[in-house]
């Protein structure tokens, strides 16, 4: 479990979809935007997990490729935030799985929040694949806002 922060430090999940995307304006509705941001993609070989900014096409077995485009999609990320009004860096973490990718970086950095969007996958999807947000809200020991999609 992770130690107490008293870090003004927030992590956002950012896997380039339109839901991250949201969780990022939903945030700077509700949090301080005093607040520093860290906008994070994580990335692996094969198995993306995430869509590249821009809807850039790329060899998804070649690493630099995939590095290169989870970078840019960080970066969008971080655009996004700092127009919601944080002060924002982005970085692309290489992990598996994804959410304890985030779990790990933000208590590296000592964040007091994780912010991220909720795809709501359920029944045997939900099983089979797992919710990374349900994954990070159960494995860490601090604030975890989680964004579902608007209606």
């Amino acid at each position: 479990m992770a130690a107490k922060s008293d870090s003004r430090l927030a992590v956002f999940a950012y896997d380039g979809t339109e839901l991250a995307a949201h969780a990022i304006e939903e945030a700077g509705r509700l949090l301080d935007t005093a607040t520093e941001a860290l906008v994070v993609t994580v990335w692996q070989p094969f198995e993306v997990g995430f869509t590249p900014a821009g809807g850039e096409q790329f060899d998804a077995a070649e690493i630099s490729d995939v590095r290169r485009a989870a970078e840019q999609t960080a970066a969008e990320g971080a655009s996004r935030a700092k127009d919601a009004g944080f002060d924002a860096d982005a970085v692309a973490v290489e992990g598996a799985p994804t959410w304890k990718a985030l779990v790990e970086l933000a208590d590296e950095r000592g964040a007091s929040i994780i912010v991220m969007g909720s795809h709501g996958r359920s029944g045997i999807s939900g099983v089979l694949l797992g919710s990374v947000a349900s994954s990070v809200a159960s494995h860490w020991g601090r604030s975890v806002m989680i964004v579902h999609r608007k209606d």
